[in-house]
């Protein structure tokens, strides 16, 4: 006779919400269960999800001193696109971004970089990053956010192609003569902060993350900052753009980061929450802040007629964009908007713009339309329900977050726990193109998790992974 095998009970630490399972994987699940079950916007019940821990009123005598906050790691992502206006609304809120920094800090000669502790950007927002990433030879940011603005607006007049109207650094000649201008030969190695640039290799047919981290760790993931910036730019209609280490063991076929990775947000997250060498003490994105910048217009209303492929991969690029800020909007929970904004911009006006449709003539004119995406009300993700308009708008958004920024640079200068741990490393002087390339040392953080495999890391806390495959899994 037959009989039925019962499964045997799981363990009890499985169900044991405190073994092994940080509370912001929890707090998915739980805002998960919340919204089908009862209502995800009612705080009492996404409250009344989380485990209940009993409360102890400490006697005065046995009450144990405060330790010092561990403070929060600031990340800086850009988005990527292949359209004129991709890259200025990010520039233009990173100058006004820098300005109120200044301002705060009564520092005239303060930088973004100062401020943030990686830098993540696909396409034009990959150029962005690595130009406020470069280091000078005293060791300081070598460009300004103004600066970058500036190499952006006199490049897209410089390359703009009529044939295809609209597009960013299409022009691959001229693309190729400016980065080797601005940034000679540097390295990955050569920046001052941790940067992360993604693009499409053709030759593995994945996504390939360009890491400083691993650029430190091995020659073979070393690469030119000028070769990077082409690869993420490159919109892949002549082929892919052919890139090397410096080693000369790797070979990359790369087209543009907006393939493949248009939002670097939920990569830059991941590297920070599985470096545990460099930031130990961020255990969850209550220990972030971090701001993403959108690559221009949200959906404002386009021409009709047939689409070109073109604007077929831009609509599901921005798509897979917009994916990736509802995970993160999700994943950061009840602090979605304490430790995460996103500036995008939200009025139609730019459809009809001369940075969506025309020419380049009037710099002046181009300049204006991304002040007034700044002036427009900020977008903000709900969870199952798309976007929203805040009350505020994106300038004020920067405002408020340079606020965060500030506070945070001024715990930093006394308190006696670091945040981020940085261990110098020496670098080998480069054979100059230009005056800019640096000859100082670099810092020195740990693998990112999210760079393409073939090779053994170290094991991370079941946090770390986890975290790394619920986004996986939710993009």
């Amino acid at each position: 006779m037959a009989s039925t095998i019962a499964s045997p009970p799981p363990p009890s630490s499985i169900l044991d919400p405190s073994f092994d399972v940080d509370k912001l994987s929890y707090e998915i699940f739980s805002i998960l269960e919340s919204k089908f079950l009862f209502g995800y916007d009612d705080p009492k019940l996404f409250l009344s999800s989380l485990p209940q821990t009993p409360i102890h009123s400490p006697s005065p005598l046995t009450t144990p001193r405060s330790r010092p906050s561990p403070g929060k790691v600031c990340i800086l992502s850009i988005d990527g696109g292949g359209r004129a206006a991709d890259g200025l609304l990010a520039g233009a809120a990173l100058a006004r971004l820098e300005s109120s920094l200044r301002t705060r800090s009564a520092d005239p000669s303060a930088r973004i970089a100062d401020f943030f502790d990686v830098l993540a950007g696909s396409g034009a927002g990959g150029v962005l990053a690595c130009m406020l990433s470069a280091r000078s030879p005293h060791g300081r940011p070598l460009f300004s956010a103004e600066e970058a603005l500036q190499f952006l607006i006199k490049n897209l007049k410089k390359t703009w192609s009529k044939k295809r109207k609209g597009l960013i650094f299409r022009n691959t000649s001229g693309r190729v003569k400016s980065f080797k201008k601005l940034f000679g030969e540097m390295t990955l190695k050569d920046t001052i902060r941790p940067v992360l640039v993604p693009c499409y290799d053709l030759t593995s047919g994945a996504a390939f993350l360009f890491s400083r981290a691993d650029a430190i760790e091995n020659e073979g993931y070393d690469f030119k900052v000028r070769e990077v910036c082409e690869a993420t730019c490159c919109d892949g209609v002549e082929g892919g753009v052919e890139v090397k280490s410096v080693d000369g063991k790797r070979r990359v076929v790369a087209v543009g980061g907006g393939v493949a990775m248009g939002n670097p947000t939920a990569a830059a997250i991941t590297h920070v929450l599985n470096n545990k060498k460099e930031f130990p003490l961020a255990g969850g994105v209550d220990d972030l802040l971090v701001v993403s910048i959108g690559s221009g217009d949200a959906g404002c209303a386009k021409a009709a007629g047939e689409a070109s492929e073109g604007e077929i991969v831009r609509i599901a690029a921005e798509g897979v964009a917009d994916m990736v800020d509802q995970a993160v909007a999700m994943a950061f929970g009840q602090s979605r908007t304490s430790n995460y904004i996103r500036i995008q911009a939200s009025g139609p006006s730019l459809a009809k713009s001369k940075v969506a449709n025309s020419s380049f003539n009037d710099v002046k004119k181009v300049v204006c339309e991304a002040e007034d995406m700044l002036s427009q009300r900020n977008i903000e993700s709900v969870l199952f329900r798309g976007k929203k308009l805040a009350d505020q708008t994106n300038a004020e958004k920067l405002e408020w977050f340079a606020h965060e920024l500030m506070k945070e640079h001024d715990r930093r200068k006394t308190s006696p726990l670091p945040t981020v741990f940085v261990k110098q490393q020496p670098t080998t002087p480069r054979q100059p193109i230009t005056p800019t390339t640096p000859t100082t040392a670099a810092t020195t953080p740990a693998r990112t998790a999210a760079t393409t495999p073939a090779r053994t890391t170290a094991s991370s806390p079941s946090y770390s992974n986890l975290v790394s495959q619920m986004l996986t899994t939710i993009l």
